[in-house]
């Protein structure tokens, strides 16, 4: 199932920037804002907006992350500042706000729930904390999602890191991703790293939470969309379909718009 990009690199680089840059003023603003992670998605985002020559702030938020997350994407916005003078940076260290929070709120005999609600708990602040830099510096927040997590799996948090003003890389699967990343050369560190959300403050991958790899999920996501179904496939095949389609269900309500109460004229 693995899964080889076929997108024209440097045209589609052009034409992300060109949709970034004409988007930003039409808006007016002066940049964007960027969180960075230490994976791919993050990097290749930042890197296409720092191609605009408008202002790009990168922000690291950590909360007890893990230090080879911390390390990657110290590495990334130094060799980006290096590369583009508009490009720069703050830390914002999340970890006390996060306690304060855990403190303040009711817990819950069922760990599971609580672990995954605090997760997305910290997805959540981020989220908060790149408004509030793009409210002070007039600038658009970046989303860094990718096609097959955004409408194929709905691997994000809703009004986490699914908040963000536009998304340059949504319509762009994983592998492409990784070809877009090769070519804009950011580091090797993080093309080889195995992805990983990283907000259950440990080392589990992607592929640990979701079941399956992303070669894997676009490879299922492309099989749905043309039509087939779960009793076209068997074996290894079989199980990552009906993975996909778990996800691809259960995750809906943040991949379709929000659903209005529309009350009839006649009770106006």
């Amino acid at each position: 199932m693995a899964k080889k990009s076929t997108i024209q690199t440097e045209k589609v680089n052009t034409y992300i920037v060109e949709w970034l840059k004409n988007y930003a003023n039409n808006a007016k603003v002066n940049g964007f804002v960027i969180g960075i992670s230490g994976g791919v998605d993050s990097a290749v985002t930042s890197t296409l907006c720092a191609q605009t020559g408008l202002d790009v702030l990168c922000v690291e938020m950590p909360i007890h992350q893990a230090e080879n997350q911390v390390l990657r994407g110290r590495e990334h916005i130094e060799q980006l500042k290096k590369r583009f003078p508009n490009v720069s940076n703050v830390q914002t260290d999340l970890t006390t706000t996060f306690e304060a929070f855990k403190g303040s709120v009711p817990t819950s005999k069922d760990s599971t729930k609580v672990n995954l609600s605090l997760a997305n708990t910290r997805a959540r602040l981020r989220m908060t904390s790149l408004y509030y830099l793009a409210g002070i510096h007039g600038l658009l927040v970046a989303g860094t999602g990718n096609k097959v997590e955004d409408f194929g799996v709905g691997f994000y948090t809703k009004y986490g890191d699914g908040g963000v003003d536009l998304s340059p890389i949504a319509d762009l699967m994983k592998s492409d991703v990784y070809a877009l990343g090769e070519y804009l050369t950011i580091p090797n560190s993080i093309l080889t790293a195995a992805p990983t959300d990283g907000l259950f403050g440990d080392n589990r991958t992607d592929e640990d939470q979701l079941g399956a790899s992303y070669d894997e999920l676009e490879w299922a996501m492309l099989a749905a969309e043309s039509g087939n179904t779960v009793a076209d496939f068997n074996g290894r095949e079989k199980s990552v379909f009906e993975i996909y389609k778990r996800l691809n269900t259960s995750n809906k309500h943040k991949m379709d718009a929000i659903p209005v109460c529309l009350i009839p004229k006649t009770l106006k």
